[in-house]
């Protein structure tokens, strides 16, 4: 066996100079904004930081990193990243990010979406399998906490793309909203959204100072992505004078909507419905509420029964919402429930999944 020759350079990680950083005028303003939001996560000991490799999500690992050396407090943060396999390059990208992040002692996880994979919505597919795998890393580390490096143009995206899709307050909405839960596999995960007043510019501004670096994803710039066109739409908008001001002001009104919306919808669930013998018993008053608050009513509750982080389709809810009203006994399964009407009564019980 050859012997390690002992002149061989050792590699040297240098820590961030957080204080040094912070003299930044610009880096200690966008610093103050997370921090307060941070604030407000209380009793955390372990979060999950969502990286890209973007400019948004290594400027987000800077932050969080800076926040907990300057509270010291007792958190531990663990940095994940997805390659999702879709381009050639992914691989090496993943492996870049994870040293780039090293050289600044920041270890880096890397979670790849194995198998085969789809051919159209891919954009939504991969989105969601990256949750999926972020979800159970989370669940086996037993993390309740996912920070995510959304910034202000995210929640503009998002308006417009659900604006297209004809979404009502809650989809127009509910991406504005800071902190989100989810239920996934009986298990409840936080995603924080700490940088949502952040503007974009200002984040590759830190990525650059801190790291001089980050990963430029090239399908960020194909056409054939909605989400691409409507990025270019709102660089438009923005040229020809569009106030994103009042845009924002919108957002958040309609935000403070749907959590007045949100309350009914709590209240309709614990007054009309009843568990007993492990079956969810509707009474006939959950369905004199307007029309919208039946609709979330009976999703929440769905995907609450199937402890899914996603509800059954919109469409198949309305189209069930209405056999419910006119008929007087059915049977239908979604969602993982078996939904059972006889005359004013409604049953809904967790699906049996057959064994392999």
């Amino acid at each position: 066996m050859k012997k390690k020759s002992l002149s061989a350079k050792k590699t040297i990680h240098k820590k961030i100079n957080f204080k040094k950083i912070l003299k930044d005028e610009k880096i200690f303003k966008v610093y103050k904004v997370f921090s307060k939001n941070l604030d407000n996560l209380n009793h955390i000991n372990k979060i999950a930081i969502s990286v890209s490799g973007g400019p948004d999500s290594m400027a987000l690992c800077f932050l969080v990193s800076c926040y907990v050396s300057n509270t010291n407090k007792p958190i531990k943060t663990l940095f994940y990243i997805i390659d999702h396999g879709l381009r050639k390059e992914s691989a090496t990208e993943a492996a870049l990010v994870k040293k780039k992040l090293k050289s600044k002692n920041l270890n880096l996880k890397i979670l790849r979406w194995k198998g085969k994979k789809p051919l159209s919505n891919l954009q939504s597919l991969a989105r969601q399998k990256r949750y999926r795998l972020l979800f159970n890393e989370c669940k086996n580390s037993k993390i309740n906490t996912i920070l995510t490096a959304h910034h202000q143009e995210d929640v503009y995206e998002t308006f417009f793309s659900r604006l297209l899709r004809g979404s009502g307050t809650e989809g127009l909405s509910s991406f504005a909203e800071i902190k989100k839960t989810f239920n996934f596999k009986g298990k409840k995960i936080t995603i924080f959204r700490p940088l949502l007043n952040c503007s974009k510019q200002d984040l590759v501004y830190i990525s650059k100072k801190v790291f001089n670096f980050y990963v430029d994803d090239p399908s960020n710039k194909l056409e054939k992505f909605q989400r691409v066109r409507l990025r270019n739409l709102i660089s438009n908008l923005r040229n020809q004078g569009l106030d994103f001001q009042k845009l924002k002001l919108t957002v958040n009104n309609l935000a403070s909507t749907n959590r007045a919306i949100n309350e009914l919808v709590n209240t309709n669930v614990y007054k009309n419905v009843v568990f007993r013998n492990r079956q969810h018993l509707i009474t006939p008053k959950f369905f004199l509420y307007p029309d919208e608050i039946v609709f979330r009513s009976l999703s929440s509750l769905i995907k609450k029964i199937n402890k899914n982080y996603y509800p059954p389709r919109g469409k198949q809810i309305i189209n069930l919402i209405r056999d419910l009203n006119k008929k007087d006994k059915m049977k239908a399964t979604l969602g993982g429930t078996i939904i059972e009407k006889i005359h004013n009564s409604v049953v809904i019980t967790k699906e049996k999944l057959k064994k392999s």
